[in-house]
């Protein structure tokens, strides 16, 4: 049996693909191992949000052909799909592939000879058509279910169009019946994932009926089994009111929101061209807080864009402290190639590296505040935990149903459990 290796790096959609890939190899008989064991076949799904992200990508490639360096190793994901030259004169890579031959590796590839020539297999992402279904699941507790696949926006700062495609969306029926699956192996929760989720329906590949993502919450919710949904990440725009007072009024949907903001300055987000102003971002949240006080809001935040003074900084951080937005990813921009922003504004704009840096930690310890007070706000109190099986110093961890992070002495029998939890506890502590 041959051993086969998988090193994902970047979003939760690509581990759902990652996923796919190591059933692909097990059903072609293959044992997956682990990312530092020996192997035959070292298999690398790449992500290109930033150019710290190539660089993490060069930098996993070379580890992979140190440790293994008679493996065949395969590159595919979005850092392959737009850069396959610059990842086939990687010492090592045998073969590149793209997004959309990523699901299709066994009818790409004839064979895994280390000796054969470098194969790049990219398919141009304007004549993607296909849905590539995905799904990750650990079995008794949650599931990421890819619904969605490639984005219609043009934000001048993303390559995820061109790595991605055009928005494609699972069927209905599909993703339906998926859902029971999981809900027959015992999964309590499915996250549901995409690049752009909201434009679920867009491009169906159901015809000649196109679904909305609201039409998609209200079939999942019947099926029996499932305990809660969460939306994994959804723009600000196309969280529309219909969809906030169904997840108010649903009990299998969870109140917790990841929405998008990357500037809380209007210009800026006019240069990013972004879809909606901070005002309507507020307007959500508000709209959001009125019918679930309790619920949980991250928010995705851009620092460093080139058309981003010092004041403009200022009015993003000050808008950030005053919403209700319990936690902050926080990116620093990053020049990619091919995009607007980077031909339009880098020169003589460019926020220095240094500058860019004190942004980011700003922000990012303006996150741990807000979390914390968001924790010590629930101390006390009873929700809703599902217990995962990740364990850490003799402890399980688990979520609540508004995204708090808990965790509590390891009890195998609890995991996979949703269960009435006092938060804040000697018991039961908060993780950040």
């Amino acid at each position: 049996m041959g051993r086969v290796s998988f090193h994902t790096l970047g979003c939760k959609l690509n581990f759902a693909e990652t996923s796919n890939l190591k059933r692909q190899f097990e059903l072609h008989g293959f044992k997956p191992v682990g990312q530092k064991d020996a192997c035959d076949i070292s298999v690398i799904n790449t992500c290109s949000v930033t150019a710290e992200a190539d660089r993490k990508c060069r930098q996993t490639i070379r580890r992979a052909h140190r440790l293994n360096p008679d493996a065949f190793i395969i590159v595919t994901g979005c850092y392959a799909q737009l850069r396959p030259d610059e990842v086939a004169a990687i010492e090592g890579v045998n073969a590149v592939l793209g997004n959309s031959e990523k699901a299709r590796i066994f009818d790409v590839l004839e064979n895994f000879s280390p000796k054969a020539p470098t194969r790049i297999s990219v398919s141009c992402t304007g004549d993607l058509t296909t849905f590539d279904p995905a799904l990750l699941s650990d079995d008794r507790t949650r599931a990421f279910l890819k619904v969605q696949d490639g984005c219609d926006y043009s934000c001048s700062f993303c390559t995820i169009p061109m790595a991605r495609g055009k928005s494609r969306s699972a069927p209905l029926n599909q993703i339906v019946d998926q859902t029971r699956q999981l809900a027959d192996r015992g999964v309590k929760e499915i996250v549901l994932t995409g690049v752009n989720i909201g434009l679920y329906g867009q491009g169906s590949l159901d015809p000649p009926a196109e679904f909305t993502l609201l039409q998609l919450l209200q079939r999942l919710a019947k099926v029996d089994g499932i305990l809660r949904y969460r939306i994994s990440s959804i723009e600000p725009n196309l969280l529309t009111d219909e969809i906030i007072d169904f997840v108010a009024d649903t009990p299998v949907m969870v109140p917790h929101f990841h929405i998008p903001l990357q500037s809380g300055e209007n210009s800026v987000l006019g240069a990013m061209r972004r879809r909606y102003r901070r005002e309507l971002y507020l307007q959500r949240l508000e709209t959001i807080c009125a019918k679930m006080p309790d619920a949980g809001i991250g928010a995705d935040v851009i620092v460093g864009f080139p058309t981003e003074t010092d004041a403009h900084f200022e009015e993003t951080r000050t808008f950030l402290a005053d919403l209700p937005v319990t936690y902050l990813h926080v990116f620093t921009y990053s020049g990619r190639p091919d995009t607007a922003a980077a031909d339009r504004f880098e020169q003589p704009n460019t926020v220095s590296a240094s500058e860019r840096g004190f942004r980011n930690r700003t922000l990012r310890e303006l996150s741990r505040r807000k979390q914390t007070v968001f924790q010590e706000r629930f101390r006390g109190q009873v929700r809703p935990v599902l217990w995962e099986r990740n364990t850490w110093s003799g402890r399980m961890q688990g979520y609540t149903d508004n995204y708090i992070r808990v965790s509590q002495p390891f009890e195998k029998h609890r995991v996979g459990m949703v269960e009435p939890v006092r938060l804040g506890t000697e018991t039961t502590t908060f993780v950040s």
